[in-house]
Order: structure tokens, then sequence, then C-alpha cells
């Protein structure tokens, strides 16, 4: 999947109910650090910087980064997150973990980068079918509307992430569906103190 390119970084567009969705699942706090994983151009971290300074967006799209409208935006990829063992308060990820080849290992590197008691958002399409969702991405990157399963490569459901994270020292607290503009589940996370 071609994630460099400006077009598709310029496809996401800000969306107020992310931070309705953030307030009522994480709680953010004027002294948390908090890090979104697979930010885009960074509309949803430039928000939450006006009330949560310390607010990090990482992005393996170049074009995205190049593009953001935030502050500490950087490029990276979400299965090797360059920061040190828990880093971070807490860690949302809007439609990203249906994109990863691993998402198992992302949710390993969430965990590592979240300190003990520190909480995760997930969200992520309630597709039917997978790809479905993506079949616009798909005619605009690959000029065909048969290439969608190349942009979500994972159909997932909160029974899927509750497997993701055996072996791990996260927890499920919760998982909702929501029907906006796209059909799509929230799974809150929170990793043991011990």
């Amino acid at each position: 999947m071609e994630y460099t390119s400006e077009t598709y970084a310029k496809l996401n567009r800000d969306d107020q109910r992310h931070l309705q969705e953030l307030e009522e699942f994480l709680r953010p706090l004027r002294g948390d650090k908090i890090l979104e994983v697979g930010c885009g151009r960074g509309f949803i971290a430039r928000e939450l910087q006006k009330t949560v300074p310390h607010t990090y967006g990482v992005d393996v799209n170049p074009g995205a980064i190049k593009n953001g409208v935030a502050l500490n935006l950087q490029i990276m990829d979400a299965e090797h997150l360059e920061f040190e063992d828990d880093s971070f308060d807490k860690i949302y990820s809007f439609h990203m973990i249906e994109h990863v080849p691993s998402p198992g290992k992302v949710i390993r590197e969430m965990e590592r980068v979240l300190r003990p008691g520190g909480e995760i958002l997930l969200v992520y399409p309630a597709e039917p079918v997978r790809g479905l969702f993506s079949i616009i991405s798909s005619i605009i990157i690959f000029k065909t509307p048969f290439k969608a399963r190349k942009i979500h490569l994972h159909k997932l459901r909160p029974s899927d992430i509750q497997v993701l994270i055996r072996g791990t020292k996260l927890e499920h607290v919760e998982s909702k569906f929501a029907l906006l503009s796209t059909p799509q589940f929230f799974t809150h996370l929170q990793k043991r103190t011990s």
C-alpha cells in the first residue's frame, strides 16, 4: 500500500466528533502526555493540543507530516515506535489499525510506550466485508475500486482485539459500536500496573 502519497494524506479532514469520543473514553487532562498513532495531518492532535499541550502524533506518510497542521508530529512506523518505554499516559488511534501488516505488533508497541495504568483507544471500521469502506480511497490512489483490500488489510472486531492483547499487560475495558458517517468500533484498553 502506498501511504506516501500526498493525495492520500490530504483525504482526511477534521472531524470534531473525534474529540468528543476521546473525552468520553480517555478523559484527557492538561498534564497528560498523549500519543496519536496514525495522526495523518494532525487535525485531532491540533485540537487536543489546545487543552493538552503534550500531545504528539506519528504517521508513516511523509506527505501527511509535511502538510501537518499541528505541533509535535513525526514520521514514524506504528510497528516501530521510536519512544522509550512507559513514555505516554494515553494513546489513541483513529482508523489506523486496519491498515498495518501486523496489528498485534502495533498493539505491543503501544503497550511498550504506555505507562502502567495508562489507557488506549482504538477506533476502527465495522466493515461487513473487508475493504468496503476504502473503495473511494482505492479509486483515488489506485484509480480502481478493486484494490480496496490493499488499503484495509484487516477486518477487525472487538473480539479480535481481545485476542491480540493476550500475553500483554493490556486489559479490555470496553468496546462499543457506533453508527456515525461510517459504522465503527471503539475499543478501550488499559495497561495493568503490576
